[in-house]
């Protein structure tokens, strides 16, 4: 059965998205909100109609996340691209741990479901939606795995605002990785089909 790479493209632009924002955050401080709010729709769409549905039915509102995920699966060896790599990594190795575990799955499910039945209380990037997920993130996905180690300015670092939307962006990562491996995602295709994925991502880029 042959894979749909435009699915298995645009889901792992999703995670590439999310980590670009968490570097962008942990360096800067600052993140574009339209392209953060389409990460934080995502983790709230739980019964899409297609993949692209996930992320506001518009390629570009991956924009970010595609040429982020060129710039990782064709990197120089430089500092910035090495951390893309390895939030990329950390997440999608967090999400096959989320895989199988029974207990926090169910848990991860009715945390969200309830985040989605109480969403109209909260407005668009705002704090309580931002500390909503970073609540979420710690409570259910920092116990099954390593710590995600994010590298950044110290000052940036230590803002406890900028602390929960960073979790907020990790666990928006992590719904992305959990929706790249049910369309067909898998690491062998980051070796084996490495140019399928950059061909994908420059066509898609190419009209959005």
């Amino acid at each position: 059965m042959s894979k749909n790479f435009y699915d298995i493209t645009l889901a792992f632009a999703g995670i590439c998205q999310a980590c670009r924002l968490v570097q962008q955050l942990a360096h800067e401080g600052k993140i574009d909100d339209n392209t953060a709010e389409v990460m934080i729709n995502s983790t709230l769409n739980i019964n899409p109609t297609s993949t692209l549905a996930v992320y506001g039915n518009s390629e570009a509102n991956l924009r970010v996340g595609l040429n982020t995920l060129l710039a990782i699966l064709t990197a120089s060896n430089n500092t910035l691209s090495s951390d893309l790599t390895r939030y990329l990594l950390s997440l999608i190795g967090l999400e096959r741990r989320l895989r199988k575990n029974l207990s926090a799955s169910d848990e991860l499910k009715r945390r969200i479901e309830l985040l989605q039945q109480q969403k109209n209380y909260f407005e668009p990037m705002s704090s309580g939606i931002f500390n909503a997920l970073a609540g979420i993130y710690v409570d259910v996905i920092s116990p099954i795995g390593p710590r995600i180690q994010v590298t950044g300015s110290p000052d940036m670092l230590q803002n406890s605002s900028i602390q929960a939307k960073v979790r907020a962006l990790l666990f928006t990562g992590i719904r992305s990785a959990v929706l790249w491996q049910q369309v067909g995602g898998s690491r062998l295709q980051l070796m084996f089909s490495r140019q399928r994925l950059i061909t994908q991502a420059k066509e898609i880029l190419a009209h959005c």
